[in-house]
């Protein structure tokens, strides 16, 4: 297969950005699909690692113990091949976890409309930084301050609205 071929030889990983709630695992797992690559969700790494959710780090040892272990799971990722990598939602907000990545892999940011991450979000019991009576204004600030970060980041910038099947074709 050519285009699988072209892959190969241009880089290592593939990695998405971006805000909570933008597709990165839905996505990811659709270009594994189509690929010969693994999927690997960051924030699962980390959990399977530490034996806990992000939510019982967080709550037993704080974000700072967190941001350190993303770091660390940045880098034994980034020794690896031929992954599909979805980024946690704050990991590129960290310059550190960008400079692993950043020209070895693509980084990939799913820009996503903030009116819709509200939306596929809604009902979210699990994400940390969500758990708060003002969400909404919360999500906002956040996806504010992190979307240009994210950009800054990022090698290519897709459009996550479509379909994550479709989203995962233009990607390749």
């Amino acid at each position: 297969n050519l285009m699988q071929t072209t892959l190969e030889k241009y880089m290592n990983n593939i990695v998405l950005c971006g805000f909570m709630g933008c597709g990165k695992t839905t996505v990811g797992k659709n270009i594994e699909r189509i690929t010969d690559r693994k999927f690997i969700d960051m924030d699962a790494f980390i959990e399977q690692k530490q034996n806990m959710t992000v939510s019982e780090i967080f709550d037993k040892y704080g974000e700072q113990s967190f941001r350190d272990m993303e770091f660390e799971a940045c880098k034994e990722l980034a020794q690896m091949n031929n992954l599909i990598i979805a980024s946690g939602g704050g990991a590129f907000t960290f310059e550190r976890n960008v400079n692993v990545f950043k020209g070895i892999d693509k980084i990939v940011l799913l820009d996503v409309p903030l009116e819709a991450i509200k939306f596929r979000l809604r009902n979210d019991t699990k994400r940390p930084l969500l758990q708060r009576p003002d969400k909404d204004k919360a999500m906002e600030e956040l996806y504010n301050k992190r979307l240009p970060l994210y950009k800054s980041a990022a090698d290519i910038v897709i459009s996550g609205k479509g379909t994550p099947k479709k989203t995962a074709e233009a990607i390749v």
